[in-house]
């Protein structure tokens, strides 16, 4: 991810780590990405932006709502 922009809070992302997609709900000090599922209930944490990858750009998350 290093030229690419990090993931940011409403991306919708795939976890590389734990194999579920998500969405972005908070940036914790720029160390600490809370993360929920993309339907459903419940959260998780990654400490590592560099096994997140980008699926959808929260602006367009929010034309699919």
């Amino acid at each position: 991810m290093s030229d690419e922009q990090l993931p940011w809070v409403g991306d919708l992302i795939h976890d590389e780590d734990t194999r579920r997609r998500g969405i972005v709900t908070d940036v914790r000090g720029g160390t600490v990405w809370v993360l929920r599922p993309e339907w459903g209930q419940g959260q998780w944490d990654s400490r590592r932006p560099d096994r997140l990858t980008l699926i959808m750009p929260r602006e367009d998350v929010r034309d699919q709502l």
